[in-house]
C-alpha cells in the first residue's frame, strides 16, 4: 500500500497505484501467485511460495476477527501477496467480504478488499479447524473489550486460543500464533500460553510458538498507518517466531524491535496512555489559557515547535522524581491558578502528588532492605550542580533523618560553605546539619553504609561497583526496572 497523495493524513488509498508498486516489488503478474510446497508445486493446495529473485516469502495466514483491526490487517497482508483467510462467527462479516466488502468503515478499505477477493488473496471462513490446517500463521485480532470494573475481557481471546490449540492437536503441523488484540502483560503468559498447552496436548516452543504483534492503527487513517507504521514490534524470545512474523511486513519501511511479550504488550498500553495524556494535558492547558485570555491554540503550537525537550524523548525516561528550582514551583503557580478560577485541572492537579507518589516508593525500597546505615550518592536535583532547592533526594534525605537512619552523603559539586541566597535559605529548612552528612570521599561513604542510594549521575564517576559490596538501590532505574522471574512464552 502507497499513498497516493500528499502527505496529509486525511489523503486517501488508491488501490490500483498501489498494485502496480507492489507487482513492481514482487515482479509478479498478474496475480494470484504459483504457490511452492516443500514437496514440489501443487496448485490446488496454496501454501508458502518462495520469490527468490526478490528474497520474498509468501505466507498462508489466517486471520481471527474480522472487526476493525482484523479487516484493516487483511487488506495490508493480502495486499503483500499473502494467502488471506478471514476468521469469524458472524455470517454476516463474512458475507460481505466475500462480496468484496469491507463489513467495516474505514476510508478505501473497500477498494483493497474487493481486489483482493477478485484475485483469489481473501477468503472466509466460520471453521476453526479448516483455517488452522489451511494456513502457517495466525493472527488473533478479536475485541479486547473493558469489563464495567475496567478491566480486560479476555473470553473471546480464550475461546479463540483454545480453538486453535484443538484444531493443531493430534497433527504434526507447525505454527505461529500471534497476539494482535491488546492485553496486558501478564495475560499472554499465564492464560493464553497454559491455555495453549493444554490444547495442543504438549508443551509450546516446539512446533507451535505463541508470540505478540501489537497494532498502531487508527481508525480513519487506518491503511496509512499499516502501511507506514512508527515501528513493527514483536514479542517473543524464539528466533524463529520472531523471522515468522516479520516476513508478513515484507518490504514495509518501518524500524523492526523484537522484545519479550510481556514489553511487547506494555509498549501498546504506554503509547494509548501518552495520546490520551497529551489530549488531556493539551486540553487543561488551553482552559487555563482560555482564562488569562490568551489562544490556547496558539500556545500549543508555539510548546510543539521544541523538538529539544517538548516533541522528543527528553523526560520520558522512567527513573526518579522530579525536582529543581523551575519545575515544582510553575506546576504549582498554574495549579493554584486554576483553582482560584475553578477551573477543572485533573491532570495538572495530579503532577506533584504524582510525583511525590514516585518518592514514596523510593522511601518504601530502603525501609524494606532493613538497613538503617545509609550512603547517599548525589543530593542537587541533578548532577552537576550545586541547587538543592526542591531536590527530591533533599527531601528523601530529610525524610530518612526523621526516621532515624544514619545517613552520609557524598556530592562533590555541594560544598555547604558555598551556599547562598535562596539555595541556602531551603537548606537550612530541610537539612539544617548538612555540613555533618557530607563527606568529602566516596570510600568513607562505601565503609559507613549498609545499604548504597544512587540518587544522580555522580555514580558515574565514582567506581561503587568495585568498592561497594553490600546493597544497592539505584534510584535512577530500580524503582521501575521490573525484574520478573517467570518463564519466556515460546
Amino acid at each position: 500500500m502507497r499513498r497516493t497523495c500528499g502527505d496529509d493524513p486525511e489523503d486517501s488509498y488508491s488501490y490500483e497505484s498501489s498494485l502496480k508498486h507492489i507487482k513492481s516489488i514482487l515482479n509478479v503478474c498478474p496475480l494470484p501467485f504459483m504457490w511452492e510446497t516443500a514437496d514440489g508445486c501443487n496448485k490446488s493446495e496454496p501454501c508458502c511460495v518462495s520469490l527468490a529473485e526478490n528474497n520474498r516469502i509468501m505466507k498462508r495466514v489466517a486471520i481471527f476477527g474480522m472487526g476493525y483491526v482484523g479487516c484493516v490487517t487483511a487488506a495490508g497482508m493480502g495486499h503483500a501477496g499473502h494467502h488471506v483467510i478471514g476468521v469469524d462467527i458472524d455470517a454476516e462479516k463474512l458475507s460481505a467480504l466475500d462480496r468484496g466488502s469491507s463489513p467495516v468503515c474505514e476510508p478505501g478499505l473497500d477498494d483493497f478488499i474487493r481486489q483482493e477477493v477478485e484475485d483469489g488473496l481473501l477468503e472466509t471462513t466460520s471453521d476453526v479447524e479448516q483455517a488452522v490446517q489451511g494456513s502457517d500463521v495466525a493472527l488473533i485480532t478479536v475485541g479486547t473489550p473493558s469489563s464495567p470494573n475496567g478491566g480486560v475481557v479476555t473470553q473471546s481471546v480464550e475461546r479463540v486460543i483454545e480453538s486453535i490449540g484443538q484444531a493443531l492437536s493430534g497433527t504434526d503441523q507447525d505454527y505461529v500464533v500471534v497476539m494482535r488484540s491488546t492485553l496486558l502483560p501478564g495475560i499472554l503468559e499465564e492464560t493464553l500460553g497454559p491455555l495453549l498447552e493444554n490444547a495442543i496436548g504438549e508443551p509450546l516452543g516446539h512446533r507451535v510458538h505463541l508470540c505478540n504483534n501489537p497494532e498502531f492503527l487508527r481508525e480513519t487513517t487506518g491503511l496509512r498507518d499499516y502501511d507506514e507504521p512508527p515501528f513493527i514490534l514483536v514479542g517473543t524470545t524464539n528466533d524463529e517466531c520472531a523471522q515468522a512474523v516479520l516476513e508478513l511486513y515484507g518490504d514495509t519501511e518501518a524500524e523492526r524491535i523484537v522484545t519479550d511479550t510481556r514489553t511487547a504488550a506494555m509498549v501498546k498500553y504506554a503509547c494509548n496512555a501518552f495520546h490520551a495524556l497529551k489530549v488531556n494535558f493539551a486540553n487543561e492547558i488551553g482552559r487555563v489559557s482560555q482564562e488569562c485570555g490568551i489562544d490556547g491554540q496558539a500556545v500549543m503550537d508555539i510548546v510543539c515547535r521544541d523538538h529539544q525537550l517538548n516533541i522528543s524523548p527528553a523526560y520520558l525516561r522512567p527513573g526518579f522524581a522530579f525536582g529543581g528550582s523551575c519545575l515544582p514551583k510553575d506546576v504549582r503557580a498554574l495549579v493554584r491558578f486554576a483553582q482560584r478560577r475553578a477551573l477543572g485541572t485533573e491532570l495538572l492537579n495530579a503532577i506533584l502528588p504524582s510525583n511525590d507518589e514516585h518518592l514514596q516508593r523510593g522511601l518504601k525500597r530502603i525501609r524494606d532492605t532493613g538497613h538503617r546505615k545509609v550512603g547517599l550518592i548525589g543530593l542537587s536535583f541533578k548532577a552537576g550542580t550545586d541547587d538543592l532547592r526542591e531536590s527530591p533526594l533533599v527531601i528523601l534525605a530529610e525524610t530518612m533523618l526523621g526516621q532515624g537512619y544514619d545517613l552520609k552523603i557524598y556530592d562533590p559539586y555541594v560544598r555547604a560553605t558555598s551556599l547562598k541566597g535562596t539555595n541556602l535559605a531551603y537548606v537550612d529548612r530541610h537539612l539544617p546539619h548538612l555540613a555533618a552528612l557530607l563527606v568529602d570521599d566516596p570510600d568513607v561513604l562505601f565503609d559507613h553504609a549498609d545499604v548504597l542510594l544512587i540518587g544522580t549521575d555522580v555514580a558515574d564517576d565514582v567506581d561503587h561497583q568495585n568498592k561497594f559490596y553490600k546493597d544497592t538501590i539505584d534510584l535512577r532505574r530500580d524503582l521501575v526496572n521490573g525484574r520478573h522471574v517467570t518463564e519466556p512464552i515460546k
